[in-house]
């Protein structure tokens, strides 16, 4: 283990937070998370799963949990807006020495129970409703004022608290802001049609896919170009993604408009946004994972795939290397160039999406993408 790091704090409960609690927890390290949630209650609808992100959870020693909450599934299906079939696209699977399939989908709110079961389970010591008021990096340690009025040192600090980060803006003011696409997207967890067996696509002026996440439910999502960042009522959400579900004529769509009327469909909105932060991510013993230095675009279903990946390179970098600048310098070159390809080539497909673009070099950005992405980390 680290020679340099012994305690660390964990700033953010969310996937990448709780990934980096696990791993260093099992590298002998003592870990304090805080969590500014109360409740520790991830919003959301579904979440896409693809082959690396199950290589991941794998890793983690969750994935049996996630296919039993869950729904995996092989390769996912492309249609027009009237229902007929286009094409079916292959997924290779990331976890070549089990019988895996290719991806899957689960709840949002269920793959973050599962993480934070493993999270206790671990051993972290877990601080909820609870934020700071100040970092001050000194020399060997970084020295914390919690919100509660604790005073604690640790040896490193992991800022996982997402692309609003406040570690982010308060530590590393020059580091830039999510930049948003003009695009936002619509989700709901709908009743699943014994049809819907993989993940699947209608392409009209829009994009609505579905994922089944669970034996008897699946999500739905939709992008929509918007030029500009538009507030619309909770109350108006139904009507909104239902208008743009009637463009299409596909039977199995029609028959899911009153669906989104039910509460049980939990929509969600909200625009779109790309953040990618140039290295380093680190400053003295801070340093930056996930969602807070490279937010994307759910075009590829691999953000939440990136961000576990990031904590659990971290911790094996710095269980393998007893220098700290070193191991948090590997980290950075480890994860550069595949962060960097799930962020700008989910933005171009934004983009070839919202330009009515070539369909041809969508798909193959799509399968070079989940290839790259299916290579070891």
């Amino acid at each position: 283990m680290s020679t340099a790091v012994n305690k660390v704090l964990v700033i953010g409960g969310g996937f990448s937070g709780m990934t980096a609690a696990i791993q260093l927890r099992r590298q002998g390290m003592a870990v304090d998370l805080i969590e500014i949630d109360r409740d520790w209650r991830p919003l959301g609808a579904g979440i896409s799963i693809a082959g690396a992100t199950l290589r991941a959870l794998d890793k983690l020693g969750i994935l049996d949990e996630v296919a039993r909450e869950g729904y995996l599934s092989d390769n996912f299906d492309i249609y027009s807006p009237e229902g007929q079939f286009i094409a079916q696209m292959p997924v290779r699977p990331a976890v070549a020495d089990k019988p895996l399939k290719g991806g899957g989908g689960i709840l949002r709110p269920v793959l973050a129970k599962i993480l934070a079961k493993a999270t206790r389970q671990a051993g972290a010591n877990i601080h909820l409703g609870c934020s700071f008021e100040r970092i001050v990096p000194q020399g060997e340690e970084v020295e914390i004022l919690f919100t509660d009025g604790r005073i604690e040192r640790y040896d490193l600090v992991v800022a996982a608290d997402g692309v609003h980060s406040s570690v982010r803006k308060t530590l590393f003011p020059d580091m830039p802001s999510p930049k948003p696409i003009h695009q936002s997207v619509w989700r709901a967890v709908l009743p699943r049609p014994a049809e819907i067996v993989r993940p699947s696509q209608w392409l009209g002026r829009v994009k609505v896919g579905v994922n089944p996440i669970s034996q008897s439910q699946m999500y739905m999502f939709i992008t929509e170009d918007r030029d500009f960042d538009e507030w619309i009522e909770p109350e108006r959400w139904p009507d909104e993604m239902a208008r743009l579900v009637r463009e299409f004529e596909a039977p199995v769509l029609k028959k899911l408009v009153d669906e989104l009327y039910k509460p049980e469909a939990r929509i969600d909105y909200r625009p779109l946004a790309n953040l990618l932060v140039p290295l380093p991510w680190h400053r003295d013993r801070v340093v930056l994972i996930g969602d807070t230095v490279h937010a994307t675009t759910p075009h590829l279903a691999s953000g939440a795939c990136i961000g576990i990946e990031d904590a659990i390179v971290l911790a094996e970098e710095l269980a393998n290397i007893p220098d700290l600048e070193a191991a948090l310098a590997n980290f950075e070159r480890r994860r550069w160039d595949r962060c960097r390809l799930v962020v700008e080539n989910s933005a171009r497909l934004c983009e070839i999406e919202k330009s009515g673009g070539d369909r041809n070099e969508h798909a193959a950005l799509m399968r070079a993408s989940m290839e790259a992405l299916a290579e070891p980390i």
